[in-house]
């Protein structure tokens, strides 16, 4: 565990208040258990459905170049039935962003938020259903749509719909009980596609799709807990073999708080992997601003009213602040009384209060902060530093941050920098971050209230009925079976249960082709085509169902499915039937097979007299290479040793 002590008791009050410089407190792991972690998830799973939630556009993803057409929107927050304002959506308002749509030849009025959304989509309810019996949960009588608000642009209204379908559920990991508190059937929000000089670019394709969202009572302690209740929620999705897979298709939400700290909300992970990392960095996080408040507390700090000090720098050499003022910019500073060498105190690894302080700033469009912990630097003199304490009336004790952008960017930033160093006081603030890709995060928004929901008066409320689905096979238990009924290998029936092809699996079982070669297929010759540059995400479904059964009816030898599959890769247009006509992979007679072998034992001889059946490895490959798959291997097998044994 760490020594979670304050500073001064290490070194003394004395070498405490003296040097008022950057400080490291030492530490080795942080003990959850002493620390008081408390999680919870929120977990959120695409539907794989015909059709969107409210209309009945397509749920196929596309590509940017595809869009047809484009328009924009401005949005603002709304008040709730009560009157109120949400905090996170106010805040998303202050930054003045155009919102540009791509739109596509499946684009409807829906989507474009011009005509009411239709009906809430069965098939998207009836998984619902399915999911909630799976987490053993209670499905309401009445399910009413409600409206949460939404205003950075990823939903056309302003707004995304959602309404609660089941609650008080649970499920079991190592370290205990995680309770489920409820279940959500949503519309999915629009892709992020870029930034542009006025605003995001959003593609529609996405907005709209059926979404889940599973949130669970805080009862994880541990981030193995965290990685575990997210796996085994994750498995029970997929069990379904009713969701979408891939990148993006489902993100893990992490409500994370320690003793004295404060919920703080992460969005966006995208791996299980990062959930115990970004656990434990969050953990630390908040134990590291818990010592600096509790170092502040012995200071006599306070944060001062930012103002204009544009003057101090107008000869300046940082090439940053230099080029915001040629631009009729501004320099906004705000004086942070007794903070001297606490913003620049590392939080993580390359990370600090002083990077804290910048978030809030880049979230209001700057670019970021200069603080007194690091300049001189970047340009910035002994001097202007100087100067610059001067003009906002701070001592060697302070530290002074400022914000160089056009000048009502820089007050915003600047009024943002204020906020959060008053916090900084208070300990660790409330709030939404978003996660990075090296498992720590960064602010995002103030956490959202009770104001952002108010009800959806244009869908009429559905009754869920549960007796509509039958509680569908686990992923473990479907492991268990593959082996018992079709005897395969553990290894091979976890792949294909676990697979992204599942479903696709006990299709083609179903038609009656055979158990293992279509699992060999779907796992272990496509991996290797695709090892080999083959482009296996053309093949669909309908391609590898067609040439399963091609091999299984005889209709194609099964040498002859890695050329078949490789043909419909490179050419998706085509049918399989098509592929091995123009290929010509069907299968050839028995004389055509003999007469094939013969040839490669007359051109060996020498060699089979001198090694007999020992030439036989060797001539087998060139055989089936000469056949080019349009013979079944144990065939040429049998009259290559016969063939042999003619010469011998």
């Amino acid at each position: 565990m760490r020594n979670h002590v304050r500073f001064r008791r290490a070194c003394g009050d004395s070498a405490f208040f003296a040097p008022w410089r950057s400080y490291t407190v030492v530490m080795s792991e942080y003990d959850v258990d002493e620390l008081g972690l408390v999680a919870g998830l929120e977990i959120h799973q695409q539907l794989d459905t015909e059709t969107k939630l409210f209309c009945d556009c397509p749920t196929t993803l596309r590509e940017p170049d595809e869009a047809t057409r484009t328009f924009t929107r401005y949005l603002h927050p709304t008040k709730s039935e009560l009157g109120e304002l949400d905090q996170a959506a106010l805040e998303e308002s202050l930054v003045d962003r155009e919102f540009e749509y791509l739109a596509y030849d499946s684009t409807c009025l829906v989507e474009e938020d011009d005509e009411p959304p239709a009906r809430v989509d069965r098939e998207a309810l009836r998984t619902t259903l399915e999911i909630a019996q799976l987490l053993d949960m209670t499905p309401v009588d009445q399910s009413h749509v409600m409206r949460k608000i939404v205003v950075d642009g990823s939903n056309t209204t302003g707004f995304q719909r959602t309404m609660l379908v089941a609650g008080d559920g649970a499920i079991e990991t190592e370290e205990g009980q995680v309770r489920v508190e409820d279940l959500m059937l949503e519309e999915e929000s629009a892709k992020r596609v870029a930034e542009t000089a006025t605003g995001v670019q959003y593609s529609l394709d996405r907005l709209g799709i059926p979404l889940v969202e599973i949130g669970t009572k805080p009862d994880i302690n541990s981030p193995e807990q965290a990685r575990e209740a997210a796996q085994r929620i994750g498995m029970l999705l997929r069990s379904t073999g009713k969701v979408k897979r891939g990148l993006g298709t489902i993100r893990q939400d992490v409500n994370v708080s320690i003793a004295n700290g404060a919920r703080v909300e992460i969005k966006g992970v995208q791996s299980l992997e990062d959930i115990e990392d970004i656990v434990r960095n969050e953990v630390r996080r908040q134990a590291e601003l818990l010592e600096i408040a509790d170092s502040l507390a012995d200071r006599d700090t306070s944060v001062g009213a930012p103002g204009d000090v544009s003057d101090v720098f107008e000869a300046t050499d940082c090439t940053v602040i230099a080029d915001a003022l040629s631009n009729q910019g501004r320099v906004m500073a705000v004086p942070l009384y007794g903070f001297d060498g606490v913003v620049g105190t590392e939080i993580l690894p390359d990370r600090r209060l002083g990077t804290e302080l910048a978030d809030h700033a880049k979230r209001h469009g700057a670019g970021g902060v200069f603080h007194t912990d690091e300049l001189p630097a970047y340009g910035v003199t002994d001097g202007e530093v100087e100067s610059l304490r001067e003009a906002v009336g701070a001592g060697e004790q302070d530290a002074v941050v400022l914000v160089a952008d056009d000048p009502d960017t820089a007050e915003l930033a600047i009024d943002a920098v204020v906020q959060r160093a008053r916090d900084a006081i208070e300990g660790v603030p409330e709030e939404t971050r978003d996660a990075n890709e090296d498992g720590t995060t960064r602010y995002l928004r103030p956490l959202p209230g009770a104001a952002r929901m108010y009800p959806e008066t244009d869908v009429s409320p559905v009754e869920p009925d549960p007796t509509e689905v039958e509680t569908p096979e686990l992923l473990t238990e479907k492991v268990r079976r593959y082996q018992k009924e079709y005897g395969l290998g553990e290894g091979l029936a976890r792949q294909v249960a676990y697979g992204d092809r599942m479903p696709l699996f006990e299709a083609v079982v179903e038609t009656g082709v055979d158990p293992t070669l279509a699992a060999g297929t779907l796992e272990s010759r496509l991996t290797e085509l695709r090892r080999d540059g083959v482009a296996i995400e053309n093949l669909t479904d309908t391609h590898l169902s067609a040439a399963l059964e091609l091999v299984e009816t005889d209709e194609i030898p099964r040498e002859a499915l890695d050329d078949l599959l490789r043909t419909l890769a490179s050419d998706p247009a085509l049918s399989a039937a098509q592929a091995v006509a123009d290929e010509g992979l069907g299968g050839i007679g028995a004389d055509e097979v003999r007469e094939a072998v013969r040839e490669v034992v007359e051109r060996n001889r020498d060699q089979i007299e001198t090694e007999g059946m020992g030439a036989f490895s060797a001539l087998m490959g060139e055989c089936m290479g000469v056949l080019r798959g349009q013979a079944n291997g144990d065939t040429v097998s049998e009259v290559l040793r016969e063939e042999i044994q003619e010469v011998t």
